[in-house]
């Protein structure tokens, strides 16, 4: 067996060329993650719920997520609707399905003058499930 070296002359020139495989890999390894959390943190209402001591709901056959800021601006599926969009919503899912629960999830901030008419809302539009959505309260060894 013979080992042989590559024989460089007088003229051969070292490789001066930048390796750009492994920027790219970097790169597409950070658009993907960026992919992955951009839609995360755009589409998040922030929210303080309260915190109850309840047993888990079992999950509905269908919902509808009414989410109420602590300004009391009322959101479905991310948008924000003002109280004719939200009750002409509501009249189309209470039509497609009567049976529909409506989950609030309303900051504490909230008054609660205004979660009552939005429930006023769910009712008029014939949609009488309704659910509150609230934080698991942490236990009491860990309560500050």
């Amino acid at each position: 067996m013979a080992f042989g070296r590559l024989s460089r002359g007088p003229d051969a020139a070292p490789l001066s060329e930048i390796n750009v495989t492994p920027l790219v890999d970097v790169m597409l390894v950070l658009v993907v993650v960026f992919l992955l959390t951009a839609p995360l943190l755009a589409t998040s209402i922030r929210l303080d719920l309260p915190q109850a001591a309840a047993a888990p709901a079992p999950a509905a056959k269908a919902a509808l997520q009414l989410v109420v800021d602590a300004a009391g601006q009322a959101f479905v599926e991310d948008k924000p609707l003002d109280d004719q969009a939200l009750s002409a919503r509501l009249l189309r899912i209470a039509a497609d399905d009567p049976d529909t629960e409506v989950q609030l999830r309303a900051d504490t901030a909230v008054p609660y003058g205004r979660v009552v008419a939005l429930l006023g809302l769910a009712q008029q539009a014939g949609l009488a499930h309704v659910g509150f959505v609230a934080l698991p309260q942490p236990p009491a060894a860990a309560r500050p």
